[in-house]
């Protein structure tokens, strides 16, 4: 598997999340209990880092061998 096609699926898993979290948003507005709301902001908050790493490797395995593209410092060795 080349890095091209790991940024595909690292941007697939971030499309998932991104609905996963909308739903769950919408879960949370209906929510009527009080406590099933916050348990799933809660779910929303954990993912969200997820997300964004998600994103930022898409980006990172897709430009790896772009000469001009600055690395993200926190992938770097």
């Amino acid at each position: 598997m080349t890095l091209l096609e790991m940024s595909a699926y690292y941007a697939d898993s971030a499309a998932l999340l991104r609905t996963r979290m909308a739903q769950l948003r919408v879960m949370e507005r209906e929510a009527a209990d009080p406590e099933t709301a916050r348990r799933l902001r809660l779910r929303i908050e954990t993912l969200r880092p997820l997300l964004r790493e998600m994103r930022e490797l898409a980006v990172l395995t897709a430009r790896y061998y772009d000469r001009s593209y600055h690395k993200h410092e926190q992938y770097t060795l």
